[in-house]
């Protein structure tokens, strides 16, 4: 598969990048840079709110260390009406000024052909954003090929990519009910609430929020680490929730998803 993929790159040649610091655009940024010539290689990263301010700065750091051109550039996802509503098709508006943002920053770089790390698994999910990158014209070897989150994951171990094994994470809207009003300092109280988990050694973790209550999602091996740790309801709470809940079923990908009829 990985030889699919870089004579793939290979015939695009010149390639920009939408790159966030996840395993799969990680994982396509690295193989495209030990294929193409780097000056044929651009990744394009966007600095917003609707992602953990740390998961920027370790994407910025990966560049770094791996000595990738790139360039940044300023999204403001809740001057979208869409998105600040938290409507079940948010992503599609918010993708579709994303992407399109970093395809005319491509352009302007000469950079023709941009490309997302959408894997084969995004296909099977709901996921309206997808539609929006089909639009605009974004390209997705990853998905092209066949590459499953676990293929990404044993093919970026092989290459020694640190950061084979990072979890994923996700939009920090979708730790908030659906048609639930977005503002930036409800983002930023999620963010700042799951890194206190984080801090503990807890690798993947969702605040779900229903108003004034947190339901802290962990896998359910952690679930004693919550319940030994008083301060962590304390710390929580200064954040301005009334409530801090455990959610007994463990940590459940697309949560607020399960409401829809598809």
């Amino acid at each position: 598969m990985l030889k699919k993929l870089q004579d793939r790159l290979k015939e695009l040649n010149k390639v920009a990048i939408s790159f966030s610091g996840g395993i799969d655009s990680s994982f396509l940024l690295y193989v495209t840079k030990i294929t193409l010539p780097k000056e044929n290689v651009l990744a394009i990263i966007a600095n917003g709110n609707m992602v953990p301010r740390k998961d920027y700065e370790e994407a910025i750091e990966f560049l770094k260390e791996n000595q990738i051109n790139y360039k940044e550039i300023e999204y403001k996802p809740l001057e979208i009406k869409e998105f600040k509503e938290n409507r079940k098709d948010r992503c599609y508006y918010c993708k579709k000024k994303l992407m399109s943002s970093i395809k005319e920053e491509a352009n302007k770089n000469g950079f023709e052909n941009v490309l997302d790390g959408k894997n084969e698994d995004d296909l099977k999910v709901y996921r309206p954003g997808n539609k929006a990158t089909e639009e605009i014209g974004i390209i997705s070897p990853l998905a092209e090929i066949g590459f499953s989150k676990e293929n990404i994951r044993e093919e970026s171990k092989k290459l020694e990519i640190k950061i084979w094994n990072k979890p994923s994470n996700s939009c920090l809207a979708t730790r908030f009910p659906y048609n639930t009003i977005l503002t930036e300092e409800d983002l930023k109280k999620v963010e700042q609430g799951e890194e206190v988990l984080k801090k503990l050694g807890i690798p993947k973790v969702r605040i779900r929020v229903h108003q004034d209550i947190a339901r802290i999602e962990v896998e359910r091996e952690y679930l004693n680490v919550i319940i030994q740790n008083q301060s962590i309801v304390e710390q929580i709470n200064e954040l301005g929730f009334r409530y801090v809940t455990l959610d007994l079923n463990g940590l459940t990908s697309g949560n607020f998803d399960k409401q829809l009829e598809i």
